[in-house]
């Protein structure tokens, strides 16, 4: 990771100054660099020991964060892992653009690594994460969405990175056919347990650790599984209370919400399918990898991804 950290720092370089104050703001304000993490796992699982996936490692961190540019400046968000969002700090228009900047950045640098199936991966990663962005837009303060087309979200806007990040992996060490859809299984159950568990950190997490409001996701009328699960499994007036919350948006229903979502057993389900999908993950590779320290830290990533609190 420490080699993936000094090719981000250079590789976030242009002659451009705003570009690079935006840019080195969101990447240095910390975040788990899971998605990194996956690249370097699953290369190292399968025996890989060149550098390139120092550099894919951190394309798909460049891919994730101008994901993350994008997504605030549409969410209206102010605050992401504790500190101001850069569109709180820098405007809105500088945010889109040097999300523009590492999009490109990224791309650049995937065609050095000069691998066709790379490219194609990656390229059709980042187009199915923008029509996950566009889904979640056309799903907000729409109370109708179900669970499969809000799983539908989360498998386009969040698990595709982690998909194509172990995916990455498997084409680097050499792995089968057989080998990379496995890894790709894993990646994908992996990142719909994490955003499930992040669903459930928005009504229960604490602010100091999660670095988010609570309620962010309510406030902006997303119809997310807790809320999903209360209007399926609730009173007709809790599910009338959280139907409200979604088509109005804001924060004034959210005590609300929140004790409709306790009453029903709301988190301990949305938790429950995190575990569903973590096992998935686990039992995804268990026993295609051979034994080593990555494929024990992969297995532990899967566990820690239900049993975090940030």
């Amino acid at each position: 990771m420490q080699a993936v950290d000094a090719v981000i720092r250079s590789r976030l370089h242009s002659d451009v100054v705003l570009v690079r104050q935006v840019a080195e703001y969101i990447i240095q304000s910390g975040g788990k660099r899971l998605r990194p993490a996956l690249v370097l796992l699953t290369a190292g699982a399968l025996g890989y020991r060149g550098t390139h996936h120092h550099e894919l490692a951190a394309v798909i961190e460049f891919i994730h964060t101008a994901t993350l540019l994008h997504d605030d400046v549409v969410d209206e968000s102010s605050l992401r892992r504790g500190r101001d969002t850069a569109n709180a700090l820098f405007g809105n228009a500088a945010s889109v653009l040097v999300g523009d900047f590492l999009y490109s950045r990224a791309f650049q640098m995937m065609v050095e690594v000069g691998n066709m199936r790379i490219m194609q991966v990656l390229a059709d990663a980042t187009n199915v994460i923008a029509e996950g962005e566009v889904l979640q837009l056309m799903n907000c303060h729409d109370a109708n969405v179900d669970e499969a087309r809000y799983l539908q979200v989360i498998h386009f806007k969040t698990a595709k990175l982690f998909e194509a990040a172990a995916r990455l992996g498997a084409l680097l060490g050499g792995g089968s056919a057989e080998v990379e859809q496995a890894l790709a299984a894993y990646g994908m159950h992996l990142g719909t347990a994490f955003q499930l568990v992040d669903d459930v950190l928005d009504y229960s997490g604490a602010e100091a650790e999660t670095g988010k409001h609570l309620g962010d996701d309510l406030a902006e009328g997303k119809p997310t599984l807790p809320l999903i699960y209360v209007m399926q499994n609730g009173s007709a007036e809790q599910a009338d209370c959280v139907r409200h919350a979604i088509e109005s948006g804001g924060r004034d229903d959210f005590q609300a919400v929140l004790a409709a979502i306790r009453a029903t057993g709301a988190l301990d389900y949305t938790l429950r399918q995190a575990a569903v999908e973590a096992e998935l993950a686990r039992k995804s590779i268990d026993l295609l990898l051979p034994a080593s320290q990555y494929k024990d830290s992969l297995l532990e990533l899967s566990a820690f991804a239900v049993a975090r609190s940030y």
